[in-house]
């Protein structure tokens, strides 16, 4: 008797790929959870230390590191499902999607943060 496996949209489709692809995909997955938690601290820390900065740039670029953190583990279980489908079914994998994001993101706080410091 074979246990239902969760996410069933994930397991019921295809063959079982090769266990190291599989575990890479979850390599990749806690990546993106260690990346947001780095952003979350990064936003909390900011916030809390305040390191002279102007407090408008320095809530702004807390504010855009704590919702960038919190919106990273969604792409992390995302992008897990579709690479995982890809794997089992044998199809090419998508493009990361969340790139472009995150690099704006990270690009704008310090933007914010220069901008903080210089305006101090």
């Amino acid at each position: 008797m074979t246990r239902s496996r969760f996410p069933r949209r994930v397991y019921d489709r295809g063959e079982e790929p090769d266990a190291r692809f599989t575990l890479a995909n979850e390599r990749t997955f806690l990546a993106w959870i260690r990346t947001s938690l780095a952003l979350l601290a990064g936003g909390v820390a900011l916030e809390a230390l305040g390191l002279g900065m102007h407090p408008g740039f320095r809530h702004a670029a807390s504010i855009l590191l704590i919702v960038a953190g919190l919106l990273t583990p969604v792409q992390a279980w995302f992008g897990w499902m579709r690479t995982e489908r890809a794997l089992r079914e044998s199809t090419p994998l998508g493009p990361p999607w969340i790139a472009i994001p995150l690099a704006l993101v990270v690009v704008a706080t310090g933007v914010l943060v220069l901008l903080g410091v210089l305006l101090a």
